[in-house]
């Protein structure tokens, strides 16, 4: 998933849980909360990703040499 669909995620869970606060609608304030956590699990999942085939490219271009 790119990061823009993830930041978008986050916002539409933002706006879920503040109407949901806003109309004492709980359900939805908690699903707000659910989308924000997921949106960030899975920057921070992309981001470890990232990390690790940059890791991977390093160790490989060692071996070239």
């Amino acid at each position: 998933m790119s990061d823009l669909t993830n930041k978008g995620k986050e916002a539409v869970g933002k706006a879920k849980e503040k109407v949901g606060e806003f109309t004492g609608d709980r359900d939805m304030a908690a699903e707000g909360k659910d989308d924000q956590t997921e949106s960030k699990f899975k920057q921070l999942t992309d981001d470890a990703k990232g990390m690790a085939e940059n890791v991977a490219d390093r160790v490989k271009d060692v071996f070239k040499k």
